[in-house]
């Protein structure tokens, strides 16, 4: 729209909108608004069905209340929008890093609502993701390997977006990998790391995807040490070469993010172990520190 406008201003007019719109103003909306506003459905739906409660050591466990949204119409047409949105939504202005982060990340959260919210065997919520096949019924694809999501009008599996972009050669190439997306992508189990009650946004990217992995690594379900044992979660044997590569090895990498607090326990001489997944689907009853809160 910028564009198309300055299409046709010219001489005087031109030269005013330049002096009273900087182009570093311009740069800055761009660099924004595009991909933020693409995700006003999903925005809605975590601000209203989104659970959050801080741990007592300072970290966070979040649920999503399937069973309240689904009460209101509303919220599979919000779905049907959101999807309408990245359906035609064009990648090519994905063009910064920050831009780019932000939009797959919240592409991935989206989809996996989604699926949930739209696809119950029986009309009932699953009460796993591996419920839709794989893990449990191999004769049928898991939920993260069906390219069934449109975005820009191409075809994109859960794996796709996580493994193929976001960690992927083509934002490796141009410097974009991040493991904290790790910490970020929510694949709508008790064992992820917290889903957000906020989408995630090319201005504010750095700070959510730092914040979301400090909160992580302060909630015993994902990091805690016991005696001479440091528990992770599991994501660290899944993806260790992620975070070697980042950090040099999984110890320095949390040291990065973690509080002051959690950094005093660790060392060297701690023997790693992994915290078996929890991938009971992230609903509110599945989480009894949630249940049973004030």
């Amino acid at each position: 729209m910028i564009h198309q406008t300055l299409k046709y201003l010219c001489g005087p007019v031109l030269l005013f909108a330049v002096m009273a719109f900087p182009a570093v103003s311009l740069a800055q909306s761009a660099a924004t608004d595009i991909t933020d506003d693409v995700y006003a459905d999903l925005a809605v739906m975590l601000d209203m069905y989104l659970i959050e409660q801080r741990t007592p050591e300072g970290g966070l466990v979040s649920a999503f209340d399937y069973e309240r949204a689904l009460q209101s119409a509303d919220t599979l047409q919000r779905v049907t929008h959101q999807k309408n949105a990245l359906r035609d939504f064009d990648i090519a202005q994905l063009v910064s890093r920050e831009r780019a982060t932000a939009f797959w990340i919240n592409a991935y959260n989206f989809f996996m609502l989604a699926y949930i919210l739209e696809e119950k065997p029986d009309g009932e919520l699953v009460e796993s993701v591996w419920d839709y096949g794989g893990r449990y019924n191999p004769f049928r694809d898991s939920v993260f390997t069906r390219q069934e999501f449109v975005v820009g009008g191409q075809l994109y599996s859960l794996d796709n977006i996580e493994k193929d972009t976001l960690l992927g050669s083509e934002f490796s190439e141009q410097g974009w990998f991040d493991a904290k997306v790790h910490f970020a992508v929510n694949c709508a189990a008790v064992g992820c790391p917290p889903l957000r009650r906020e989408v995630y946004t090319a201005g504010k990217i750095d700070d959510q995807l730092a914040d979301n992995t400090r909160l992580a690594f302060s909630t015993p379900r994902h990091l805690r040490v016991e005696g001479s044992t440091l528990y992770l979660s599991s994501l660290f044997d899944w993806y260790a070469q992620d975070f070697t590569r980042q950090s040099g090895d999984a110890l320095d990498f949390i040291k990065s993010y973690a509080s002051d607090e959690v950094s005093a326990t660790l060392n060297e001489n701690l023997r790693i172990d992994y915290i078996e997944y929890d991938w009971r689907l992230n609903r509110l009853g599945n989480f009894p520190e949630l249940v049973n809160r004030p």
